[in-house]
């Protein structure tokens, strides 16, 4: 069986000689090779596909066993192939495959429990109160776990390789802005690194007061700082593996640390602890200063007075002078954490917003305060060090829920990144949330409000709250907030090199290209390199106070985007939107994204502000000078359907006479190697574009599509680079057809979609249509005249297109003339505004000129051209230019006979060669002329129909394509017979009215002798005849307009003149070239211009 396949196949390829069709999916290989590799495996109905089309069972390992590599399947591919050869000589170095637990759960946990559940969480129970400090912790959780459901969906809707949010982002919104976002989110995450590293690396100096001891903290934190920012890049440089070593032992720190404060919570509903602050009246005091909380003492001796009397009064004995305050108020203590069981929360319940330098005051307790009494001594109490509102609080405490990309950032590391990112991010954000949200209410339980709202621990001796709180020691709070920092700061500079590392892989910013290379295994070096540099910058600084609200917003400008992405993708339904995880929906998305923007507005309007303008930037930047990707994004889709809605829109009915503007569409010849024949043509259609309307360029090539495929693709790759370089913002189109005509007919019909369509047709003058050994050019040319006024679009046909100037040309003077002659709509007073809004144009005068006949007032005439002129808001000088009657001159009747003769001539020639072909014709043409020959009946209707049409008795020895013109224009019910302007207005008569005025007829009204009569005497008639009398007027009236617009206008840089309507007749078709040219003759640059059947300008606003 496999010899007579391929014996067959063998027949079969050998066929008619002719060379096989070049197809993407046919394979040129031998046959019989092919039917050899496949014996065997029941696939020879697809052996000819094979090399690119595999078999599934070849394909399914690769597909399944996805890289995970940011790039698409194309790079990817590229990229494979190219290292082919490298892992041949390497030896491939794995990357860790790590779990749930490991590579999303415990990063994310150890990247949220930052040092603010340490240092500002009580703080911030004592200034907000446990119910505006519930409300501020609910808000943020609710955010970022809004968010990880977003990202969950995302996530879970194909592969996400290395890069994490980024990836998630550019995927769904497209590249410019994943890169703005990505980049956003780089800096926001190094940044935290460094407000990691800062506590870690901030140590008391003993002994130093005031600027000297700000100055040596400063000192001491970027030198110990750069120690623990090494130490830590060296751990990250070593490999992930050994930070997830390490932050395992500091995440077990930091656990250890929550579990001992929820332990001292438990311990003090049993046995408080020991921690007294003293109170002078109702005001707590700095504790530094004095030892004992009293005024005096009783000694043996006596009364003794204490320190704090020294500190308020001037000097140590009892007759000394005192602070009022002092005096009239008792010094008392109470016990700073007075347990879970003291109700101390109904205290607590409500916010006590402070202004900077206010008393931190105990509630509840009498104090004698004189009416005018000032605050002296104000360094010996505890005050506020910063004015206190709602949005202040959320602003610090933001940053302490962010870290939910942990995971994700590392999703290259991960085994299956679909499962682990959103089961590890979701319970990570449940964990932490009810940790945060349990601490806010166990604090205002169990602390008192005036030690809650001591910032710093004046008034206790400068301890740390929360470790007087915990369980055994308060140096597992130190250790563990310690090791909390240097965790956090692991993962941000495990995560932030790998985002660097995914964007700059991806190309979309070509300077960072650099930072995507690293080590085998994958590890970013560059991007750690870049990482720690702009980390220790920071530290160099050593104040974030600045820097520190603007990478709240950094994150909060990520989760945001992360929320629209997924609202997108899930409101516009893409067939790709296919996530595991089902748990989303766009609501919720839409909520999280506002729960954002208005985070970020709440926290600081001035950096969201900066932030938006700083990704903004970087946006404009990836738009202009990134790489163009193609990733199938939201933003692509948003088009697409707003496109969709904009075009429903259109199709509502034609536009309104104040919004239309040109809808061009360019037709263009290409030569034989398909580049443009007339470039000027697109310079003169961007000149045109100040009407910012479509532009479409097409060419028709003649042929057959399959045949002619690789000619079109070059055409339009033709089309595409010029429109690029004469900045013409269109679409191209090129439409393949047997022949040229039927091929522009086709564009002219096709072109443009629902309400999107051209209303105006730009085509150059054929050039040399009079040479022509082809008559076909200028009869192509008039039929697209007549198609044009068929389907009722403007016209416009420069003349001398390669001496029309090119968009780098300036004319610094010189005048637009238009010649007004008959109205078509108002086309020829829009075309030179618009022309005038480009730089070439600008700096030219528009002037009018019209026609008066002999009975016209000429001076009436230019009073109503000037007051409508006003009325358009048209400069331009008028002038109306009277032709008087006047003979016909000789000259006139000797030019017309000669353009008759040569008609004549040609039409000899032609029909010589239709009798030669007849026999041929009448077999192979069985469709077309040949079958109204063999139907006597058809043409003895139309000829009794028509019986006064000139030409019509001659129909069976013309050509056969003059036939079927012929038999379309003469015939009443044909469709496509096109409407005459004359006729146009009044109503359509039929029959021989119809064609009354032909421009063939003779001045008697008898018809015309048929001029392709085939009788012996038929050239000896030519040269014996008289011209047509008709015929005879138009080329006095064209010769006589050309001497009056060269005489006006020869020194003019443009004429815009009306372009005067085809033959009812076809037989007069080269009479009517042969008119336009004597009618533009003497003129440099000419745009005849015809109407499109509708008024395009109006006077009213």
């Amino acid at each position: 069986k496999s010899t007579e396949r391929r014996a067959l196949s063998a027949i079969l390829e050998k066929g008619d000689g002719n060379p096989k069709e070049s197809s993407p999916f046919i394979n040129s290989s031998d046959a019989t090779e092919k039917s050899q590799k496949y014996d065997g495996k029941h696939m020879a109905l697809f052996e000819e596909e094979m090399e690119t089309s595999p078999m599934v069972s070849t394909m399914i390992s690769s597909l399944a066993n996805y890289s995970s590599l940011p790039q698409g399947s194309k790079e990817h591919e590229e990229e494979a192939d190219n290292e082919e050869e490298d892992k041949k000589k390497k030896k491939p170095v794995k990357a860790p495959q790590l779990g749930t637990l490991m590579g999303v759960y415990l990063p994310c946990i150890q990247n949220i429990f930052g040092v603010i559940l340490f240092l500002r969480m009580t703080w911030m129970v004592g200034i907000g109160g446990v119910i505006g400090s519930f409300i501020i912790v609910f808000m943020c959780c609710s955010t970022t776990m809004l968010t990880a459901i977003s990202m969950s969906a995302i996530a879970t809707n194909g592969v996400v390789p290395a890069g994490g949010s980024y990836y998630m982002i550019s995927r769904s919104l497209g590249p410019e802005f994943g890169g703005a976002v990505g980049i956003c989110f780089y800096l926001g995450t190094t940044f935290a690194g460094y407000l990691y590293i800062y506590p870690a690396a901030i140590f008391k100096m003993e002994g130093l007061e005031g600027a000297e001891a700000e100055a040596a903290m400063l000192n001491n934190m970027r030198v110990y700082g750069t120690i623990v920012l090494s130490f830590m890049a060296t751990v990250v440089f070593v490999g992930v593996k050994y930070v997830n070593k390490l932050a395992l032992l500091f995440l077990a720190c930091v656990i250890l640390s929550i579990l001992a404060v929820y332990a001292g919570v438990i311990k003090t509903a049993i046995e408080p602890p020991d921690f007294p602050v003293c109170l002078l009246g109702n005001r707590p005091l700095i504790s530094k200063g004095f030892d004992v909380c009293a005024k005096t003492l009783e000694s043996g001796n006596g009364t003794v007075t204490t320190k704090l009397w020294s500190v308020f009064c001037d000097s140590p004995f009892l007759n000394a002078t005192c602070d009022e305050y002092f005096v009239n108020n008792n010094v008392s203590f109470i016990q700073g954490i007075p347990g879970v069981m003291s109700g101390i929360l109904k205290e607590n319940l409500f916010g006590n917003y402070l202004e900077k330098g206010d008393l931190v005051a105990k509630k509840g307790i009498a104090t004698v305060e004189g009416p005018d009494d000032t605050l002296t001594n104000s360094n010996r109490y505890v005050l506020a060090d910063i004015t206190s509102f709602f949005t202040l609080l959320v602003g610090i405490y933001f940053p302490s829920v962010t870290g939910i990309m942990a995971g994700s950032n590392r999703s290259g590391d991960l085994r299956d990144a679909q499962k682990s990112i959103p089961i590890g991010t979701i319970m990570a954000i449940t964990t932490t949330s009810i940790v945060y949200m349990s601490a806010v209410i166990l604090f205002g339980a169990c602390i008192e409000g005036v030690v809650l709202r001591d910032k710093f621990g004046e008034g206790v001796n400068g301890n740390l709250v929360i470790g007087t709180l915990a369980w055994p020691s308060p140096w597992v709070i130190v250790i563990g907030s310690f090791f909390s920092t240097c965790g956090a700061g692991l993962q941000s500079l495990t995560g932030a090199p790998r985002l660097m590392q995914a964007i700059s892989r991806d190309g979309v910013v070509p300077i960072l290209r650099v930072f995507g290379h690293g080590k085998a295994n994958g590890e970013p070096t560059w991007a750690l390199l870049l990482t720690a540099g702009i980390c220790e910058i920071g530290i160099l600084i050593a104040s974030l106070d600045a820097v520190a609200p603007i990478l709240s917003m950094f994150f909060l400008m990520c989760y945001m985007f992360v929320n629209l992405a997924c609202a997108l993708q899930t409101l516009l339904r893409t067939p790709n939107w296919r996530p595991r995880f089902n748990y989303y929906h766009w609501a919720l998305s839409f909520l999280g994204m506002s729960l954002c923007l208005s985070l970020m507005f709440i926290c600081s309007w001035f950096y969201a502000i900066v932030a938006m303008v700083i990704a903004g930037s970087i946006y404009k930047y990836i738009e202009f000078r990134g790489a163009e990707k193609e990733w199938g994004d939201g933003i692509r889709g948003i088009s697409l359907s707003a496109a969709r809605y904009a075009l429903m829109r259109l199709e509502e009915g034609p536009p309104h006479t104040k919004n239309w503007r040109p809808q061009l569409l360019v037709l263009v010849s290409t030569d034989v190697e398909q580049n443009v024949e007339q470039p000027r043509l697109l310079s003169l259609t961007n000149q045109l574009k100040a009407g910012k309307g479509l532009t479409i360029v097409g060419t028709a090539l003649a042929g057959t599509y399959l045949e002619n495929h690789p000619q079109a693709q070059r055409a339009e790759q033709s089309l595409r680079k010029l429109m690029e370089t004469e900045k013409v913002k269109g679409f191209c189109q090129v439409t393949i057809s047997s022949n040229m005509r039927d091929a522009t007919s086709h564009l002219l019909q096709a072109s443009g979609l629902g309400g999107l369509m051209h209303n105006t047709v730009l085509v150059s003058w054929p050039r040399n249509w009079k040479q022509a050994d082809d008559l076909q050019t200028w009869r192509d040319f008039i039929e697209l005249v007549r198609e044009t006024t068929a389907a009722h679009l403007a016209l416009l046909v420069p003349k001398n297109i390669a001496a029309f100037p090119s968009n780098g040309e300036r004319f610094s003077e010189g005048h637009i003339d238009v010649w007004w002659i008959v109205h078509d709509g108002g086309m020829l007073m829009l075309l030179p505004f618009l022309l005038r809004q480009h730089k070439v144009w600008r700096k030219c005068k528009m002037r009018i000129f019209t026609v008066a006949q002999m009975d016209d007032n000429s001076i009436q005439m230019k009073k109503d051209l000037t007051t409508f002129l006003y009325h358009l808001r048209i400069d331009a000088e008028v002038e109306v230019v009277e032709m008087h009657d006047s003979d016909i001159s000789a000259y006139t009747y000797e030019k017309t006979l000669v353009m008759e003769q040569r008609s004549q001539i040609l039409k000899q020639i032609n029909l010589t060669k239709t009798e030669r072909e007849r026999e041929i014709q009448s077999i192979t043409d069985s469709s077309r002329g040949s079958i109204r020959r063999k139907n006597p009946a058809v043409v003895t209707t139309q000829l009794s129909v028509t019986e006064e049409q000139p030409g019509v008795s001659s129909k069976v020895e013309k050509p056969e394509e003059e036939v079927q013109l012929i038999h379309d224009s003469t015939s009443p019910t044909s469709p496509a017979t096109p409407l005459t302007p004359a006729s146009e207005g009044g109503a359509q008569t039929p029959g021989s009215a119809q064609v009354q005025m032909t421009w063939t007829e003779k001045a008697d009204g008898e018809p015309a002798k048929p001029p392709g009569a085939s009788t012996p005497q038929g050239i000896k008639d030519i040269f014996n005849m008289k011209p047509n009398q008709s015929n005879v007027r138009r080329m006095h009236t064209a010769l006589r307009l050309n001497g009056v617009i060269v005489k006006k206008s020869s020194e003019a840089k443009l004429v815009l003149l009306n372009m005067p309507g085809p033959p009812n007749n076809r037989s007069g078709d080269e009479n009517y070239m042969e008119f336009l040219e004597v009618l533009t003759e003497g003129l440099n640059r000419v745009l005849l211009v015809r109407g499109g059947g509708r008024e395009v300008i109006t006077i009213y606003s």
